[in-house]
């Protein structure tokens, strides 16, 4: 494995993450229209164009997907975007573009529900460090009082994966007491286990805490600043029309609402999944992100708090960050040339995003693996493509 854009600081910082781990007293222990592309050739290697597009045909051709978009930035330009294939094969093909709506699945949870978590920690409103039973008293019964807002961000809170399908079919006010119902499958800090059910209680706190629902802050207090205004839970008519297929449900297909079972018996938003978006807006994102490590830009958050979330924080298996992956079991698809300061995420439907300050790189590979047969697969080959834009930025 290269490692490629790593800055000796920020290895220190990594060594000192460790040790907070050691001593429990840190905030934890306490991924047939002609091809679309843009492209800038001075800081993108034209050998690496043929590479990319490769990896996604065979992709194609394998059933792994019928499609995807694929983009490259730095802060400041996009080096390459292209979409490739299909957004949908039945019952009529579309071909793909690169203004294709996808159902981004858990990017739901760090772009929109850690995002807006991490805004109101900068504002004073909710510490990390405090129990979410501070915010949430009914979340607090049965074993669940001592979980902290900094757990859940890390999956380490101790909470079951998922919930049963059952528990939501009463709407959301029902399925909310049915998670503040639930005990404990291990004690915090002792076993980090990807959850729905972490991230859903996220959304409420958000909700909360700010008194507006996660899909309205999110969009006032992030998506509109940062001018992502193709980016929405339930998305109207005018995006579900450029929308990637997914699965079919009672007998038709999935076009433009939440594949997520859970978050559609929630009415189509929730802290673990929901959020529709582009290519284009989670660029917006990305270089965002890039800008405020950067020291140019202080929306939604400064620097201090943009380093606070994307500190890597030991868990067991790997490390995380608030809200986003770095290196765990979930975490193929970040390829292996990407600097230890890349954070990064996927979804379920074959949506990937990563992030790398060190690199000046936004990485994102948006597919609707799920369309037609639920049989696709992304992760590994997303990664192939994030090991190239790693080595490409610095050849």
């Amino acid at each position: 494995m290269s490692t490629i854009c790593l800055n000796s600081d920020y290895r220190l910082r990594i060594v000192l993450v460790v040790i907070a781990f050691q001593c429990h007293g840190s905030e934890f222990c306490s991924t047939a229209e002609p091809p679309q592309t843009a492209v800038r050739q001075t800081q993108f290697p034209q050998k690496s164009f043929g590479a990319i597009e490769a990896i996604v045909n065979e992709g194609i051709a394998a059933g792994q997907m019928p499609g995807a978009v694929v983009v490259i930035a730095d802060r400041n330009e996009v080096l390459y975007r292209r979409a490739f294939g299909q957004r949908q094969v039945k019952p009529v093909p579309e071909p793909m573009t690169v203004d294709t709506v996808f159902d981004l699945a858990s990017l739901t949870k760090p772009v929109a529900t850690a995002t807006s978590i991490m805004k109101l920690i900068d504002e004073g409103k909710i510490d990390p460090k405090r129990q979410v039973s501070d915010y949430l008293p009914e979340f607090g019964s049965n074993g669940k009082d001592s979980i902290t807002v900094s757990d859940l961000l890390l999956h380490v809170g101790g909470l079951i994966p998922d919930n049963s399908l059952r528990d939501y079919r009463d709407g959301p006010k029902t399925s909310w007491d049915k998670i503040c119902e639930l005990k404990p499958i291990a004690a915090r800090g002792k076993k980090f286990a990807y959850t729905d059910v972490g991230f859903i209680v996220l959304g409420m706190l958000v909700q909360r805490v700010s008194g507006e629902p996660l899909d309205r802050y999110a969009e006032q207090q992030i998506f509109a600043p940062l001018g992502m205004t193709e980016t929405t839970f339930n998305p109207p008519a005018s995006l579900k029309i450029r929308a990637a297929a997914t699965e079919q449900r009672d007998g038709k297909w999935i076009k433009g609402e939440v594949h997520d079972p859970r978050a559609h018996l929630l009415e189509g938003v929730a802290g673990h999944a929901g959020l529709f978006s582009t290519a284009d807006d989670l660029t917006r994102y990305g270089q965002q992100m890039l800008a405020i490590a950067a020291g140019e830009k202080s929306a939604p958050f400064g620097k201090a708090s943009f380093q606070r979330m994307t500190l890597p924080r030991v868990v067991p298996r790997g490390s995380r960050t608030f809200g986003w992956d770095h290196r765990s079991p979930y975490s193929s698809n970040r390829g292996e040339s990407l600097s230890d300061q890349a954070f990064g995420h996927g979804g379920f439907t074959g949506t990937v995003i990563w992030i790398d300050p060190g690199c000046d790189r936004v990485f994102i590979f948006l597919s609707n693996r799920l369309h037609p047969d639920g049989k696709g697969s992304v992760n590994r080959l997303a990664g192939r493509i994030a090991t190239i834009v790693g080595e490409s930025a610095n050849p």
